[in-house]
């Protein structure tokens, strides 16, 4: 059976649908958010380095970092790889993430494959590069891939979001926390976007957003 692939915002709203009536929590959740966007990413070498590039800096530094590579022509596979650490360091790159952007440029990742392939071989492919860690690889596969059953139990923000809306005592741990998005199968990517959804609305209601 292939996997469910959210491309529209009636796929959005067929999954918010089926959380809502198997979760009155979740159903509480949507009544806050209201409907959610369609967060589809483009996929690929650029989406991967970018997210690299993303990595511990602000929004606007690596915008700058991605516009200084841009107008180097440095934005391919081959390109990035014909560079060397010191090539990339001087457009703005550390020389951890230069080691990490000539690491994806040469890995030689079949990302049409990617598109159909069984998740657990998305995540091993992703996490073998140097620079992509299982985070990382879990949002390509809910947003660039639009994977309707993935979810990120080491994220933050979703971790304080369950315990906000199921009145957990702690932020759940992340093994816990995978075991209990199973429940959100298969519709576990709707309900990160639901608590993430979530996590703003309620920080926003207290100022701190």
């Amino acid at each position: 059976m292939s996997a469910r692939i959210i491309d529209t915002h009636a796929d959005i709203a067929e999954g918010m649908a089926w959380l809502a009536a198997t979760c009155p929590r979740m159903a509480h959740a949507h009544s806050l958010t209201g409907p959610l966007p369609l967060r589809r990413r483009g996929d690929g070498f650029a989406e991967l380095l970018a997210a690299i590039l993303s990595q511990q800096v602000s929004v606007a530094s690596a915008r700058a970092i991605r516009a200084r590579l841009e107008a180097a022509g440095a934005v391919t596979e081959p390109a990035i790889a014909a560079m060397s650490e010191d090539d990339l360091r001087a457009l703005g790159l550390s020389r951890q993430k230069a080691r990490y952007a000539r690491a994806l440029a040469t890995a030689g990742i079949d990302y049409a494959r990617l598109r159909h392939a069984p998740l657990p071989d998305i995540i091993a492919t992703l996490t073998a590069v140097p620079g992509i860690g299982i985070w990382t690889a879990e949002i390509y596969a809910m947003f660039s891939l639009g994977r309707a059953d993935v979810f990120a139990p080491g994220d933050l923000a979703l971790q304080e979001a369950a315990r906000m809306l199921y009145d957990l005592p702690e932020r759940p741990k992340e093994r816990a926390f995978r075991q209990m998005a199973q429940a959100w199968s298969p519709w576990a990517s709707v309900a990160a976007q639901t608590l993430w959804a979530y996590y703003h609305v309620r920080k926003t209601r207290e100022g701190i957003a």
